[in-house]
């Protein structure tokens, strides 16, 4: 057994998602663990250098961490040599940018969703990186959530018998930032510097719909922006002209219907921040981030519509829940691994960039939709 060093060019760790599921929980828990064991019985150890344009940030993280390599020259690091792969957890207006420079410096591309706030832009980088003969991938987080999981192994087990309708929530209240400090950064709400829900979570829900149920065929969506002002991080107002909630319904292969809403500014009462109803003819489910509850046909009470008095049956209490028999690992991390074996060994791998255009497609169909106020299918893309 042998022990092979593979470098990594983290640009963007500075940002929320990018230092806590990138590299703290993803790359450093790689490190920690001893490395990631091969096919042949080799390790492959990671050896990543910090990249961003305030130096004392990304260096105050790489001694919080023990990571030897920092830097604000991007260029730089991109010409060395010790490094093969480039990863992106920055904005998203220059993200294509970013992948183009890299995959002509011969660096393998590893990348946050939306690959692009436009799908031109999103198809030409994903031509680009094949073209290259380098290896590419985008986050497709959600498909390692447990819940998901679960539902999957439910579909695949037949359990459903035939889907007829997924009904997603997604979403929680997002401070304003006046009387208490937002959780998500400023720019998520402003048209010019990429924000808005549409683009961000209907790139999630293309690659979940795609994966765990059926291929989205068509979409209606409707769009808002319920809070016209927030605070930004230094405390002044703006304009929130961005999209914070989402009211999207799909047509899957199939004939199966979902409806997705996705919101900043809705108040929470469900199991999760985020859940999937499945309705089959044999039986349903219910998935959080974690957790899955079924309820099979036999299993299917019989209530009766009565509005004249309180509703006596507790419907939570008629649901099983699907246990946990094997153990789930970080799915940043795990999609990491798989990532990593990729590169390091050619093992098989699902999610280059163009799925990521898939997922800008469908949110750029979706804010057409919201502005023709009308369904549009879901064409396919040729790569």
């Amino acid at each position: 057994m042998a022990e092979r060093r593979i470098g990594i060019i983290m640009h963007g760790i500075t940002g929320r998602m990018g230092y806590n599921q990138h590299l703290v929980r993803s790359i450093l828990a790689i490190r920690d663990q001893g490395g990631l064991p091969l096919s042949n019985g080799d390790t492959l150890m990671v050896d990543p250098i910090l990249v961003g344009r305030n130096l004392e940030k990304v260096e105050a993280i790489a001694k919080k961490h023990g990571v030897r390599r920092f830097t604000n020259d991007l260029d730089a690091a991109l010409a060395s040599k010790e490094d093969e792969i480039f990863f992106d957890a920055g904005a998203t207006k220059i993200r294509a940018g970013l992948l183009e420079k890299a995959l002509a410096a011969g660096k393998h591309v590893y990348c946050e969703k939306p690959t692009s706030d436009d799908l031109a832009t999103a198809v030409d980088i994903a031509r680009k990186a094949r073209a290259s003969g380098l290896k590419h991938g985008v986050v497709q987080d959600k498909l390692f959530l447990p819940g998901l999981i679960k539902l999957k192994m439910l579909r695949d087990a037949g359990f459903f018998g035939r889907i007829l309708s997924v009904r997603g929530e997604f979403g929680y209240w997002v401070f304003e930032g006046d009387w208490q400090k937002a959780q998500r950064p400023s720019w998520n709400y402003r048209k010019a510097d990429g924000g808005g829900i549409i683009l961000d979570m209907l790139c999630h829900w293309r690659y979940v719909l795609d994966n765990t149920f059926a291929p989205v065929k068509a979409i209606s969506c409707l769009g808002a922006t319920h809070i016209p002002e927030r605070v930004d991080e230094q405390g002044r107002p703006y304009p929130a002209d961005a999209d914070d909630a989402a009211y999207a319904t799909f047509e899957l292969e199939g004939g199966i219907v979902a409806n997705i809403n996705s919101s900043w500014a809705v108040r929470v009462r469900r199991d999760d921040l985020v859940t999937f109803q499945v309705d089959g003819t044999h039986g349903s489910a219910v998935a959080g981030l974690h957790k899955c509850w079924t309820q099979h046909r036999v299993n299917t009470p019989k209530p009766v519509w009565n509005p004249d008095q309180p509703q006596k049956m507790n419907f939570y209490e008629d649901w099983e829940e699907v246990p946990e028999n094997w153990a789930f690992d970080n799915g940043f991390k795990v999609q990491w691994e798989q990532f990593l074996r990729h590169v390091a060994e050619d093992a098989p791998w699902a999610y280059g960039l163009e799925q990521g255009a898939k997922g800008v497609q469908l949110a750029e169909l979706g804010l057409k939709s919201w502005a023709e106020r009308r369904w549009l299918d879901v064409p396919e893309l040729a790569f």
